[in-house]
């Protein structure tokens, strides 16, 4: 799982051991595999979770980890959002993004693309022509992140968050690798994505609509991560590889597995005794209003739903470049909530 990787830790910036309350536990439940776009596996991180307890997040899959053969790497065909963010986030592997704002590239170990769909955009996720024909090892995640009312239909926007952009900390101790995507770590009111950072407080690179903190963590084995959050934001911890435990009551958690604390300023987890341990910490500001999320659109009411498909049909979404494919009706996977 290379990502992002550094040969010795102890050089990087270290979080400050935090004070304060713990955030307990209250799940940890186990994703369901499935199948997304034109065949690749997936986890649904997110399943079983209320929807109340994930927002300002909707959806997440975690893409892989599967090794292709030749001619077995599968994407998505062209299709339409609404209403939201989409963050991918490449850990091994590569994918390709085009969308009709012109927005798009490939993003490859530890590149993140950043799309803000807002009033509507069509887009398309493949692997390149030449990872295709070699075949190659393919993970990642994507995941949905909501935009208020007020936003829904702001203009689409896309931003290419390369691997080496991202901030690169450690735990106090030294045990873990933690990258910030986006939002903070650290300091006074951790997690803002606006204004000026305080001392002490490290922040990613994504520019978000919605302020989140997204943090990738590799905790050795053995190691234990106290990590200061945001109050005002609520906490999940999703495995990607591995084994440890969540909270400080060392609740076991393995790969696939998301956990949900509760209220609280301090969120701990840790490494397996012989395991080490990658995992994805996520967490918001609850928006707190009503979710009508089905297909590829994420509205507020079932009206804005039946009108997002309808401007869909009516190509009020965008148009796809001419060299590409006529897009195809929205379709079952991360389409469909």
């Amino acid at each position: 799982m290379p990502a992002v990787t550094v040969e010795n830790v102890l050089v990087l910036p270290r979080v400050a051991e935090p004070e304060g309350a713990e955030r307990p536990v209250t799940s940890v439940t186990t994703a369901p595999s499935g199948y997304e776009g034109e065949g690749f596996p997936v986890r649904r991180a997110f399943a079983g979770v209320d929807l109340g307890r994930l927002d300002p997040f909707v959806h997440m899959d975690q893409m892989g980890e599967v090794d292709y053969g030749p001619g077995e790497p599968k994407g998505t065909p062209w299709h339409p959002h609404r209403g939201f963010e989409t963050v991918t986030y490449i850990i091994d592997g590569t994918f390709q993004h085009q969308d009709s704002n012109g927005g798009g590239g490939l993003i490859t170990n530890g590149d993140t693309q950043w799309m803000t769909a807002g009033g509507g955009i069509l887009h398309i996720e493949k692997p390149p022509e030449e990872l295709v024909v070699s075949g190659g090892l393919f993970h990642g995640f994507q995941l949905w992140v909501n935009l208020p009312a007020r936003l829904k239909m702001t203009s689409p926007r896309y931003q290419d968050i390369r691997a080496g952009q991202v901030a690169l900390l450690t735990s106090p101790d030294g045990g873990s690798l933690l990258r910030v995507i986006a939002g903070s770590l650290g300091g006074p009111s951790a997690g803002g994505s606006r204004g000026v950072v305080p001392p002490g407080q490290y922040s990613g690179p994504g520019v978000t609509h919605t302020p989140i903190t997204l943090v990738h963590a590799t905790v050795s084995a053995g190691a234990q991560v106290r990590l200061p959050w945001q109050a005002s934001f609520n906490a999940l911890a999703y495995v990607l590889a591995g084994s440890g435990y969540v909270g400080a009551e060392k609740r076991p958690i393995r790969m696939g597995q998301l956990a949900v604390f509760g209220a609280g300023d301090v969120m701990t987890f840790g490494g397996g005794e012989r395991s080490d341990m990658d995992i994805l910490l996520l967490g918001g500001q609850p928006i707190g209003e009503p979710v009508a999320a089905y297909g590829p659109f994420v509205m507020n009411t079932r009206a804005e739903l039946v009108q997002a498909f309808e401007d869909y049909q009516a190509g009020r979404l965008g148009t796809v470049p001419a060299e590409s494919a006529v897009p195809v009706e929205p379709h079952p996977g991360h389409d469909v909530l």
